[in-house]
């Protein structure tokens, strides 16, 4: 099942002026982040749909993203550590159901919960300290159960799980709410560990209590119904990343990277650029500094380019901490003046453009994000 979403973009006009004082903006569309989460829905056709908010909500924001989310109805969501979760709870009050995946680390079980948080179990020693938890709230306590249908990373492996179900006490004061896995190669729908990570986790949730189960993260949901059990995990998708790689993005880009012209100047022919000289200019040319670097989080080898009015701006030289030198020779004679606004991420460049210029992908972009960036919100 498919719905139609009308493409969008992010027209600064759309938000506020940023303040005089930023120098760099980070326009986030949390009417994206709904839209994206109901085209997943749609995908997924009454199958129950979570949220991955981890590593603050892929370095959008966690708390913004899940009360965005909740709008649409979401109520199931997952981070990566048990500080996210208790920063969420934090966040979230006593709504919705946070899942911790990497598990509770030792001696820290009161603390999860007591903030009700509900720890994704990877390994016989995780499933005793949870049981002991239980025993010592006096209390009944939730818990996920991750299995290894063959990604080796988490969650407990064949000969763990079958010598649990053989004892009958593994699961006292226990309620398994969830049994999950996780697809290795899921953006590669023809890979063949997609099927026999499927097959695996058949075999291995039957050996488990009785639950909902849990396989698909954001590509897992394109591989097909066979694929989406009770309940699908969607990250990267919600925050505009394609989750099928070599075809149209079927979801709308979230963020807008813009950074405010410092100075420009003229170069002449022979003038060395950046550290090391790297670029030399051929002949006369115009340059403009903008105030954005690889202390916000823009790789070195990430996309080599920027864009005013859709106008190309090559980076010129080495991309520093806290600049980066751009080619403004396309452009009209002063037409880009100090406090202007250059594109970063945007309509003319997506995080996943910038992800293939550096040889990475799209998550590690957006999670680099720094701090340092004035950010503001729309449509949550």
């Amino acid at each position: 099942m498919n719905e139609t979403i009308a493409p969008t973009t992010l027209a600064p006009q759309q938000a506020e002026p940023a303040p005089a004082a930023a120098d760099a903006v980070l326009t986030i569309d949390l009417g994206a982040i709904r839209a994206n989460y109901r085209r997943l829905k749609a995908e997924l056709d009454g199958v129950a749909c979570a949220g991955v908010v981890k590593a603050d909500g892929y370095g959008i924001g966690a708390a913004h993203v899940a009360s965005a989310l909740a709008k649409e109805g979401c109520d199931t969501f997952f981070v990566a550590q048990l500080g996210e979760g208790l920063a969420l709870r934090r966040a979230l009050g006593d709504a919705g159901t946070i899942h911790i995946l990497n598990g509770i680390p030792p001696d820290a079980e009161a603390d999860a919960a007591a903030a009700n948080l509900v720890p994704v179990i990877n390994s016989g020693t995780q499933l005793a300290a949870w049981r002991q938890a239980a025993r010592r709230c006096g209390r009944g306590l939730r818990a996920a159960v991750q299995v290894d249908s063959g990604m080796s990373r988490l969650g407990l492996a064949p000969g763990e799980v079958e010598t649990i179900a053989g004892d009958p006490s593994s699961f006292d004061g226990i309620e398994v709410t969830l049994v999950m896995s996780h697809l290795a190669c899921a953006d590669e729908p023809g890979h063949p560990a997609n099927e026999r990570q499927r097959l695996a986790f058949e075999r291995l949730r039957h050996l488990l209590p009785p639950a909902p189960a849990s396989l698909a993260n954001s590509s897992g949901i394109f591989l097909g119904r066979p694929y989406h059990y009770d309940l699908a995990r969607p990250g990267a998708a919600l925050y505009g990343i394609n989750p099928t790689p070599g075809k149209a993005s079927p979801m709308l880009p979230v963020v807008r990277l813009e950074a405010k012209v410092i100075q420009t100047r003229q170069l002449e022919a022979g003038a060395g650029v950046g550290y090391g000289h790297t670029f030399r200019a051929t002949g006369p040319m115009r340059a403009a500094t903008v105030s954005f670097g690889y202390a916000d989080g823009w790789h070195r080898r990430a996309a080599s380019a920027a864009w005013f009015e859709g106008v190309r701006l090559p980076f010129l030289g080495r991309v520093s901490m806290d600049s980066i030198i751009l080619d403004v020779s396309a452009l009209p004679a002063n037409r880009l003046k100090a406090g202007d606004l250059v594109e970063f991420l945007g309509p003319s460049q997506s995080v996943d453009d910038a992800a293939g210029h550096a040889g990475t992908i799209g998550y590690e972009i957006l999670t680099s994000l720094g701090h340092r960036f004035y950010r503001r919100h729309l449509g949550g």
